[in-house]
């Protein structure tokens, strides 16, 4: 009888989905939970899908419902969720002495989009070694914030902000208004700023860097280069471009507005503009209330948050060099080229089909899943798009709706959360599966378009 073994994407599906369920359990119980505090199911699964899809949005207040046991769950599911299941099954097996099989190799391959397996084991410690020096790094400038502030429980907040903020979760212990009190603190926002930046890079464009700064360190390790390759030049100029284009819309149609950036003195608007360009990159942490920014300001930050963050990072969105890609596919046909080329390199067409198909999917289901959530909440138009955009997109921003979702809006963007943090992962890694290509070639024919 022939076995059948689990895929890359089946198996990512299911880490993701068990993590929100044994987070669901655990938040449950009455340990989770301070002196009076009740949550019921519906509100424990939502948190712990926005914990495990590091999305941030919450229908209860984190610090005031959960005890120290609960917050320490919610951390888990944030690391647990940033890294992803791949690397942290890599690592249970490294600490317990267990053997990393053909199949572990291939699984990590898949998971990082990588062409070879060699060195992935090492590849994959050293992320979470990153991992850990970046967060460390992040919550010693939250120190000096939070811990004159409330003394030694600062040192955990420190932890667990660099933690969320590293993860680009945005979950915060500091009530329902984010860092909307610290918006003229420049340690905090600078902290802030540095880890949602450098965790949506993404951790190839870490290794890549690291080469290519330290290139006889790795000349030992299959070879080292001094030359930046094609995929970190795009993913560092799609960041830069995005975050000034977000930092200019925002100050272009906010600078006057008192409820946002009209009381502030320029380099307060600057900086307040800066960090709603960067958290609008899947972090979900918030200087300004969103539901004060106009109209026209929220229609840039859809386009930000549906944009996300870099691939094989943890950010969420389609992904920077997607969308670039998808721009330099539109230029080539309307030049007529027959070929897609960046940087004087040829781009596979099977990578484009990857990226249509993954805006495509990500498109669909945002305005499927939006129209289920007006027709059971009634809310909105702007708020709910904004809602769902932000929970497809794991950016955890919200103007306001998640508080007021009932049983079945919390289902329909919980769901979202999971499609969101799964969906463009799993859907690319489908294209990369090993089943073998249909030989039958069909007749051509043309159809009208345009």
């Amino acid at each position: 009888m022939k076995k059948h073994k689990l895929t890359t994407t089946v198996i990512i599906m299911l880490g993701f989905l068990a993590g929100a369920l044994v987070g669901t359990l655990c938040l449950l119980l009455p340990v989770s939970l301070r002196p009076g505090q009740k949550i019921d199911f519906f509100d424990a699964l939502f948190v712990a899908m926005s914990s495990v899809c590091v999305t941030g949005l919450s229908t209860v207040n984190i610090g005031q419902t959960f005890s120290a046991f609960g917050q320490v769950v919610i951390l888990f599911l944030i690391q647990f969720g940033g890294l992803g299941i791949v690397t942290f099954t890599t690592l249970i097996l490294c600490v317990f002495h267990r053997r990393i099989t053909l199949s572990d190799r291939m699984l990590i391959q898949s998971a990082y989009n990588l062409d070879t397996l060699t060195g992935l084991v090492r590849l994959t410690l050293r992320i979470f070694k990153i991992t850990l020096i970046l967060e460390g790094i992040g919550a010693v400038g939250y120190f000096f914030v939070f811990v004159p502030q409330f003394g030694i429980k600062g040192i955990w907040y420190g932890i667990f902000h660099a933690v969320s903020a590293f993860c680009n979760a945005g979950i915060d212990l500091l009530g329902g208004n984010s860092f909307c009190a610290y918006s003229g603190n420049i340690i905090l926002n600078l902290t802030t700023i540095f880890l949602i930046i450098v965790s949506g890079l993404g951790f190839p464009v870490y290794w890549e860097i690291a080469r290519s700064l330290f290139p006889y360190r790795f000349q030992k390790e299959g070879g080292y280069t001094r030359k930046l390759n094609l995929h970190t030049r795009l993913v560092i100029i799609a960041t830069s471009s995005l975050i000034v284009a977000g930092t200019f819309l925002t100050l272009l149609f906010e600078f006057d507005n008192p409820a946002t950036l009209g009381i502030m003195s320029w380099p307060e608007k600057i900086m307040a503009a800066l960090f709603q360009s960067v958290t609008l990159r899947t972090a979900g942490f918030a200087t300004i209330s969103q539901e004060l920014f106009r109209p026209v300001s929220c229609l840039a930050y859809l386009v930000l948050m549906f944009i996300g963050g870099s691939p094989a990072g943890t950010a969420g969105g389609v992904k920077t060099v997607t969308i670039v890609l998808l721009f330099a596919s539109m230029f080539a046909n309307i030049r007529g080229k027959k070929d897609v080329t960046i940087m004087r390199r040829k781009i596979a067409d099977e990578t484009i089909r990857r990226c249509v198909a993954i805006v495509t999917f990500s498109l669909s289901t945002l305005l499927l899943l939006t129209m289920a959530l007006l027709a059971v909440q009634q809310s909105n138009f702007l708020d709910t798009l904004y809602e769902m955009t932000s929970a497809i997109a794991t950016v955890g921003l919200s103007r306001g709706l998640t508080g007021s979702l009932n049983p079945v809006g919390k289902l329909i963007v919980s769901l979202t959360m999971y499609l969101g943090r799964i969906g463009p992962i799993t859907l690319a890694l489908a294209f990369n599966s090993n089943a073998p290509a249909e030989n039958i070639t069909h007749a051509e024919s043309k159809v009208i378009i345009g």
